[in-house]
């Protein structure tokens, strides 16, 4: 049997804050991922992984948009002590400033299943770029590594319907 870990979170949202780093993982196992997450100055993608996740606001308040099964933006707000569940294979992007944090819990990834990160044109709302990874490690942020592939590259922030240049962070 392996050890069932206690964590306080107000303690590991104090040590993430100190680390500068954006993600704590907290355990990963076959059927199980929990990590605490640092809001982001900037977060503007859309996330889809084939995991059901469940948000829980540590400290602060989170903006979670999501894209609609007709596409349609929404959002939805989760106070401090809040939590909310977010369906597999919907399009989320939590939004909340680096002095907050959220508790995620999801089903570490399965061999072959792969996440997405999608960005749309703040203009005009059509689609812009997909990132993909195989994600094997959480610790390995895969968030950050398709924001940088993506806020690299101008040709990726551009809108091919209006021509407006998402701006980087």
């Amino acid at each position: 049997m392996s050890q069932m870990p206690i964590v306080n979170l107000p303690d590991q949202s104090r040590q993430l804050a100190q680390s500068g780093k954006r993600v704590s993982v907290l355990w990963q196992e076959p059927e199980s991922l929990a990590f605490v997450a640092r809001g982001r100055e900037y977060r503007s993608e859309f996330h889809i992984n084939s995991s059901d996740e469940v948000m829980y606001m540590i400290k602060g308040e989170m903006r979670l948009h999501y894209r609609t099964p007709e596409g349609r933006e929404d959002v939805a707000v989760i106070p401090e002590g809040s939590v909310i569940y977010t369906p597999a294979g919907t399009p989320h992007s939590p939004r909340f400033p680096p002095d907050a944090f959220a508790l995620i819990l999801e089903r570490k990834r399965r061999e072959g299943e792969i996440d997405r990160f999608h960005w749309f044109c703040p203009k005009c709302d059509a689609f812009l770029h997909e990132e993909t990874f195989i994600v094997r490690d959480y610790r390995e942020d895969p968030v950050s590594k398709a924001y940088r592939r993506f806020f690299e590259n101008e040709e990726f922030r551009t809108c091919k319907k209006r021509g407006e240049v998402m701006p980087a962070p």
